[in-house]
């Protein structure tokens, strides 16, 4: 247990990272040399990311309708048992591999019974051992499994009891438990998505308990996190929305260690009509400029047309020594009546991966 002495020292070591982010970052390399291109597709073992609160309509155990849209309502509040159906699980990652895929990012959440927290896990969760089993399956099958585990105050609700201690000590504490024992548990992975995406009010509307970090303290907090996954030797990677907002800071405070993922899933990339769309899309090209290492990432969950469009435009606008790859995510829930859009996703992909090979 980390008494106040080691944690003010902590929050010191971390404050330094706030001032010198590249000379603490830069010089960290992963022993993975795997250089392959991504084409990655986001699963989600938990579904307990968005709200923090279930309404009465949404208590029911299992979802009560077959409609994709409705099940993904039910799941997008949260929920005390794993909403997850293995059989759909098995069938999407056997359609990720004809399609050509070969990264699975796992969203982990409250989905295992951690020996470090068990007292985060649902009802359901796997337990380590099932789910070191599972990776060694996965690999198998030749995709690359990456975890997953969203640190964003606007994603919290997985956290269980520390969604409320975010930036406390107990909160730092949770944090490097986790972080070392997923590492440990994916038998340190190539790299480890820290998520940190829509912190704001705004996507925090429907929440009870509303948390935003701002300024020094975002970072503050972020940098520990970073630093905690590059100690285990693996490359942190985020989602890059906090430059949509901040683009001065994130560029002078962004560490170019951390692989980026912004994230756009209008259909417009050129001519865009709409100025916050713009600013979206052009966020590819200021990464590109300032030198970031890419993962860009479609969808569709608005249109059938995101992904390709966005394989074609970043592939012209980013060096090909630092697009890495690109990643697919439909943003629904591992159920049945969504297996549909699911598959529809990785469809989608394998067109653009044709596409990019021609």
């Amino acid at each position: 247990m980390t008494n106040r002495r080691e944690f003010i020292k902590q929050v010191a070591a971390v404050s330094m990272f706030v001032a010198i982010p590249e000379q603490i970052f830069a010089q960290i390399e992963t022993k993975n040399t795997n250089n392959e291109f991504i084409w990655a597709n986001l699963l989600h073992l938990s579904y307990n990311m968005w709200e923090d609160n279930t309404p009465v309509k949404f208590q029911t155990k299992t979802y009560q309708s077959n409609e994709c849209q409705e099940v993904r309502m039910w799941a997008h509040h949260y929920q005390p048992e794993l909403t997850f159906e293995k059989d759909v699980w098995d069938r999407l990652l056997k359609k990720m591999v004809e399609a050509g895929m070969n990264m699975v990012i796992i969203d982990l959440g409250d989905g295992v019974r951690y020996d470090s927290h068990p007292e985060i896990a649902v009802r359901g969760a796997w337990t380590p051992s099932q789910l070191k089993e599972e990776l060694k399956r996965i690999r198998e099958m030749g995709l690359e499994p990456i975890p997953k585990l969203n640190f964003s105050a606007g994603h919290k609700a997985w956290l269980g009891p520390y969604q409320r201690m975010i930036s406390s000590e107990k909160y730092y504490t949770v944090c490097k438990n986790l972080i070392e024992e997923v590492c440990s548990l994916f038998d340190t992975p190539r790299f480890f998505h820290l998520g940190m995406d829509e912190e704001t009010a705004s996507h925090q509307r429907n929440h009870v308990n509303v948390v935003v970090r701002q300024g020094e303290l975002w970072w503050h907090d972020f940098y520990y996190l970073v630093d905690l996954v590059e100690k285990k030797n693996v490359r942190s990677w985020i989602w890059s929305d906090y430059a949509w907002d901040h683009p001065d800071l994130f560029f002078k405070k962004m560490p170019k260690s951390v692989l980026q993922s912004n994230w756009y899933y209008a259909s417009q990339f050129e001519k865009i009509d709409n100025p916050v769309n713009e600013k979206y899309v052009r966020l590819y090209d200021q990464l590109e400029t300032h030198g970031y290492d890419q993962v860009p990432t479609g969808s569709n969950h608005s249109n059938n047309i995101n992904f390709e469009k966005t394989v074609e435009y970043c592939s012209k606008v980013i060096n090909s020594d630092r697009l890495k790859g690109f990643m697919q995510t439909t943003w629904r829930p591992t159920l049945a009546p969504c297996f549909k859009k699911h598959c529809e996703a990785i469809e989608q992909a394998e067109n653009a991966i044709r596409l990019k090979n021609k």
